[in-house]
């Protein structure tokens, strides 16, 4: 018998024995689309389609690029849906007040707050393992960059296999990427100009907000239309 038709012939054999009882063993089978959840931001979230849930996103940008607002919209989404958060804040930064104001609930927030870099990425180790976070924010932003590069990669490893087959969201804010392929989803984000009252002399203008431009600089998933464009959100101040 010749290969082709002896080949033909096991192949078809196999499908008929084990096609049934395993298909997905011997066809294309999609990847699942991963559940997200909104980020509060319409903008945003026509880029991105939502924060993926059981993955890593890491939102990196400098001073004033837009990380605390994302931060507060994200934390606002999330307690309004009733689902706890954690904040681990290496910076000890987090202004309860202000996250009051643009509607966190603060009875569904837990507020880390850390002096050091080796104790915020202990305590997101021990929260992620408790399970039972709907988000969890991992505030670097304010970490020098320098302290946040010597990070190691396998911290990142650690958080991404702790979040597999959770509900839990895991944010990452940053001055620079860190994570590599770790994150199924990085942000870049970018102050642009300033939002001030018109019509007034220099000196009595008031900063009334700022555009920040947010670009997918990675992406685990489907490409979506738009993805790895640039669009913009307001932040008021």
């Amino acid at each position: 018998m010749p290969a082709a038709e002896l080949r033909t012939l096991i192949e078809t054999r196999v499908e008929e024995r084990l096609g049934g009882r395993c298909p997905a063993a011997l066809g294309w089978r999609p990847r699942p689309a991963a559940q997200t959840a909104a980020t509060g931001i319409p903008e945003v979230d026509a880029l991105t389609g939502g924060l993926p849930r059981g993955a890593l996103t890491e939102v990196c940008g400098p001073g004033s690029s837009g990380r605390t607002a994302l931060l507060l919209s994200l934390l606002a989404e999330f307690t309004r849906r009733q689902e706890l958060c954690a904040l681990v804040d290496a910076g000890d930064s987090f202004d309860p007040a202000s996250a009051a104001a643009v509607g966190v609930e603060l009875g569904h927030l837990l507020w880390v707050r850390c002096g050091k870099v080796e104790q915020a990425l202990r305590a997101a180790d021990l929260v992620l393992q408790a399970g039972g976070f709907g988000l969890v924010a991992l505030d670097l932003g304010d970490v020098p960059s320098a302290t946040a590069r010597r990070v190691p990669l396998t911290s990142w490893f650690r958080f991404r296999h702790a979040l597999e087959e959770t509900p839990a969201a895991l944010l990452l804010l940053t001055q620079e990427a860190l994570t590599g392929t770790c994150a199924a989803l990085t942000l870049q984000l970018a102050a642009t100009a300033p939002k001030e009252s018109l019509g007034l002399p220099a000196h009595a203008r008031r900063l009334g907000g700022f555009s920040v431009a947010v670009e997918v600089a990675r992406s685990a998933f489907a490409r979506r239309p738009g993805s790895g464009m640039r669009t913009a959100f307001l932040a008021d101040l």
